[in-house]
């Protein structure tokens, strides 16, 4: 049995390990610290000396910097600007024999600090209008020394850069938008620029990180280019970034609306050709209406000097709608000569039928006032006999011919007739024609990378 005044002997093995934890803990703080100071006085031993105007291999070699791009989130485009916005991290890669250290670490991670006290490439993007390199919280720079001194120099951007566009196939065009960098302040001699891998993956696009409300993001091509001026030959990397337009808005917003206006100004066809309100509302509205959608069309677009697809398509629409409206005006110019006439001749001979029928029945009242005196005077014979004069103009001649013809106001002009066939077989051909000429044009890209 344990005494009062013995300890017992878990609590003195608990208190062994506490001991031996404090002073292994002690001691990596001591190592911990002992690493630090070592590579700090590596670092200043690095640095010490160090020209960072100069670059590396300066009269001994030309410098290669390797690049690669990993693009975080592509879009918007912007038709009327021409441009697009794409986010980056912008890769470079290069040796420089001066900071070849030796140490328990094969790679050193470093902060932007050093970034500032070391050589690296004046490099900048030639389509750029805007570049924002990311600042928050701290500036999003990496930079990593390997020992044999070569380094990897991570950046953060946001670059704003020209995309030329043809738009004579708007809206079933394709673009491709280029992002071309280098540097103007080494030539060819001096610096060179290469792509760290092969196409595939030197750019490469995270997947469902595209903000393209009106186009598909098709892939992307990888080249070099070297460019030839009065102070010497400069190396352009450039990586194009093929897009295809959505067409769907422009279906719901533009062709549709054209389409129903076209199919509405030709039921005026329909209509009787005597209701000149009607008709002339249909044609005045449908032409409006299309006045509106061409303009409303062209807002969304820069002002070209050109006629695109879409301007065609309108421009086609607006002549069937107006040309309806001519057609209106020639079957009422014609409708209202022949009324007129007709008109005129009806009345001319119904006075004269008028006309006679009184002088045969007062001729015949005077003869039997002379000649029939013993005839009684009854108030119904002259009306009876006055009322046979009259010829019912519903009834057959006597003699077997029947009554004169006469034009039918509501008869269908022969122009309405045609109208009613040839319109609609133009324009349902004319659609035919169009879409089967734009929508099977696919471009021939080479080399392209589908995106992921």
């Amino acid at each position: 049995m344990w005494s009062r005044d013995s300890t017992p002997l878990p609590i003195i093995c608990l208190l062994v390990l506490t001991a031996l934890w404090k002073t292994r803990s002690v001691n990596a703080d001591s190592a911990s610290e002992a690493t630090i100071t070592m590579f700090t006085r590596m670092l200043d031993s690095l640095l010490d000396g160090y020209d960072n105007r100069l670059r590396p291999g300066l009269g001994d070699r030309v410098t290669e910097v390797k690049t690669n791009i990993y693009v975080t989130s592509f879009g918007p485009v912007s038709d009327t600007d021409m441009e697009y916005t794409i986010d980056v991290f912008f890769r470079q890669s290069w040796k420089d024999e001066r900071l070849k250290f030796k140490g328990p670490m094969t790679i050193l991670p470093l902060n932007n600090l050093m970034a500032s006290k070391i050589w690296t490439p004046d490099t900048f993007f030639h389509n750029g209008k805007k570049s924002v390199a990311h600042n928050m919280t701290m500036p999003n720079k990496l930079l990593r020394i390997k020992d044999d001194g070569t380094l990897l120099y991570t950046m953060r951007l946001t670059v704003h850069a020209e995309c030329p566009m043809h738009l004579e196939d708007f809206p079933m065009d394709f673009h491709s938008c280029p992002l071309k960098f280098g540097s103007y302040a080494y030539t060819i001699s001096e610096v060179t620029y290469a792509w760290t891998r092969n196409a595939s993956e030197s750019v490469v696009v995270e997947g469902e990180s595209s903000r393209l409300n009106q186009y598909d993001l098709l892939g992307q091509t990888v080249g070099q280019e070297t460019i030839k001026s009065s102070t010497g030959e400069y190396t352009v990397m450039t990586a194009h970034f093929h897009l295809k337009r959505k067409i769907g808005y422009f279906v719901i917003q533009t062709y549709l609306p054209c389409i129903m206006t076209v199919i509405l100004s030709q039921v005026s066809f329909w209509l009787n050709r005597e209701s000149v309100p009607a008709r002339t509302v249909f044609g005045v509205t449908t032409v409006l209406t299309m006045t509106t959608l061409s303009i409303s069309a062209r807002n969304s677009l820069p002002k070209v000097a050109y006629a695109t697809a879409m301007d065609w398509f309108i421009a086609v629409c607006y002549a069937f709608v107006f040309s309806a409206l001519i057609e209106f005006a020639t079957v009422n110019y014609f409708t209202k000569r022949g009324w007129a006439w007709d008109g005129k001749s009806v009345v001319h001979d119904k006075k004269k039928e008028r006309a006679s029928v009184v002088k045969k029945n007062n001729a015949y009242a005077v003869a039997v006032a002379n000649y029939a005196p013993n005839i009684t005077k009854d108030s119904s014979t002259l009306p009876t006999i006055a009322k046979g004069g009259v010829t019912d103009p519903n009834k057959p001649r006597a003699d077997g011919k029947a009554p004169d013809a006469r034009k039918s106001f509501n008869s269908v002009s022969k122009i309405d007739r045609m109208s009613r066939v040839l319109f609609p077989v133009l324009f349902g051909s004319f659609n035919l024609v169009y879409w089967a000429t734009y929508l099977n044009r696919e471009p021939i890209i080479k080399d392209m990378v589908p995106s992921t």
